[in-house]
């Protein structure tokens, strides 16, 4: 039941993330998607830190420049080059690859064993994906699949590395979440600058956008997000990300009048399908490693003892 609650709990960080686009084109000033990448990242980053009251100490300043850079600063820019190059259904399957990434770097890099069931559910995801938001009229650009596919492993590598790095010892997630997405929003700065110029001015309906997009689409969905890498697998967190552009579709049907086909609809129950399936395998792989490791413990201690259990 708790592993349950904690999974719930960090599937509203991809949900969240998924009323982004429907925000953006309502809300927000259109073609400036670097500036709303700072404004998402930086003034949550430093309000989390001052609700933490901590600051990064030794190693965790370059560590949190690192997840901060991979997670946010360079995640968002390619991510929005991708959208801005490609059609919003590539660019979404592109993301929906991520999934792939973590399970291969976390097989290398933490030694998280990964079954056939979990790498098939995360497959499975993709393609339910694709479905949902691919179109016959899709076009194909280089640069946007290489943006996409390199924003995939960005945040990939991200997730991994924050589960590897774990945090500062008395140290909670929202003090971590804050210090990355301050190092994330500053990476940003320059480049929005030389991208987009001075920043645009807002009026109420973007201050009420951006106020969304900084408290509970990056604030509080980030902390949810890290919080849940510290306390579930690597692969558990990421197979939540077909949950976004999921998210996305059905936000689109209610509230912007778009319409669904059958072929969505199918798709859209692969991949929610999928997404459960890959919650299912990670723990019965986490039980089956656990019980493994007793039984190994216990033929241990009683070699020691100078019996064996029969």
């Amino acid at each position: 039941m708790k592993r349950f609650a904690t999974v719930a709990l960090t599937a509203l960080a991809p949900v969240s993330w998924g009323s982004t686009y429907a925000v953006a084109t309502e809300l927000l000033p259109p073609d400036r998607p670097l500036f709303t990448g700072v404004m998402r990242a930086l003034p949550a980053g430093l309000l989390l830190t001052a609700l933490a009251r901590t600051l990064p100490k030794g190693e965790w300043w370059w560590k949190s420049a690192v997840l901060g850079t991979l997670n946010i600063g360079a995640f968002f820019p390619l991510l929005f080059l991708s959208a801005y190059r490609l059609p919003g259904g590539v660019a979404a399957v592109l993301g929906s690859a991520g999934p792939l990434f973590v399970v291969g770097l976390a097989a290398l890099v933490l030694g998280e064993r990964a079954s056939l069931r979990t790498v098939l559910a995360a497959v499975a995801g993709a393609f339910g994906v694709s479905m949902v938001v691919l179109t016959a009229e899709a076009r194909l650009d280089a640069v946007g699949i290489v943006a996409g596919v390199v924003s995939s492993a960005s945040m990939g590598a991200g997730t991994v590395m924050t589960k590897l790095w774990g945090r500062p010892e008395g140290v909670g997630p929202l003090a971590v979440t804050g210090w990355q997405l301050t190092a994330g929003g500053l990476v940003i700065i320059p480049v929005a600058a030389l991208v987009e110029g001075a920043p645009p001015a807002l009026d109420g309906r973007a201050l009420l956008g951006y106020g969304y997009m900084m408290l509970i689409n990056t604030g509080i969905a980030y902390w949810l997000w890290f919080r849940g890498i510290g306390r579930l697998s690597a692969g558990s967190v990421t197979l939540l990300g077909p949950l976004s552009p999921l998210t996305a579709a059905v936000i689109g049907w209610a509230a912007l009048g778009q319409a669904l086909t059958p072929v969505q609809l199918v798709g859209m129950a692969i991949a929610f399908g999928a997404t459960v399936a890959g919650q299912l395998a990670v723990a019965r792989s986490a039980r089956s490693f656990s019980s493994a490791e007793q039984i190994d413990q216990n033929i241990s201690m009683d070699l020691s003892d100078g019996r064996v259990r029969r």
